[in-house]
């Protein structure tokens, strides 16, 4: 779907609500299926009795083209590009916190080849673009440039100071 399809079949809603955003119930809806799936990948690919790498990807992999259809008709295309960017900064996240909830189960993410962590973390970055889609429509910046600058900045850095954080508890063996 097009931006300009996009803003035209949300602009019923935005009208009525005096938002163009999604509905809040999008973020619940998707944060618990989301939830589910993620869980699922996530037991799949650490989980004593894995299965296949190719079944992993399969299960996985489905869903996550899934989202990512759904979150470029819902959100557009330069959020989605966000989301990528999103994804790099990630990165350093997604390894200081599986690593962190790996240590929990008194595992490490040395542990497994990096193929086994290519779904958990694609659901990592999902879950993160869903978070931070509903930080811009919670502080109301998705129309307001200045606004939304300042909210974009604080989430970054927020990130890489939680980021930062963990990877140093992970280090440190705490």
């Amino acid at each position: 779907m097009t931006t300009r399809r996009a803003a035209v079949a949300t602009a019923p809603r935005a009208a009525a609500t005096g938002r163009t955003g999604p509905g809040l119930i999008i973020y619940a809806f998707f944060g618990v299926h989301m939830a589910m799936f993620g869980f699922s990948g996530f037991a799949m690919a650490y989980g004593s009795d894995r299965p296949d790498l190719l079944f992993l990807y399969l299960h996985g992999g489905l869903a996550i083209t899934v989202y990512l259809v759904f979150y470029h008709v819902i959100f557009g295309r330069d959020q989605v590009r966000w989301m990528l960017i999103n994804a790099a900064l990630g990165v350093l996240g997604i390894y200081a916190q599986v690593g962190w909830i790996l240590e929990r189960f008194g595992r490490r993410i040395g542990d497994y080849p990096w193929q086994v962590h290519v779904v958990p973390f694609l659901y990592y970055v999902l879950y993160t673009f869903l978070l931070r889609q509903l930080l811009i429509d919670l502080t109301r910046s998705r129309d307001r440039p200045t606004r939304r600058a300042t909210v974009d900045a604080i989430y970054v850095v927020l990130s890489l100071l939680v980021y930062g954080l963990l990877l140093a508890r992970t280090r440190g063996g705490a």
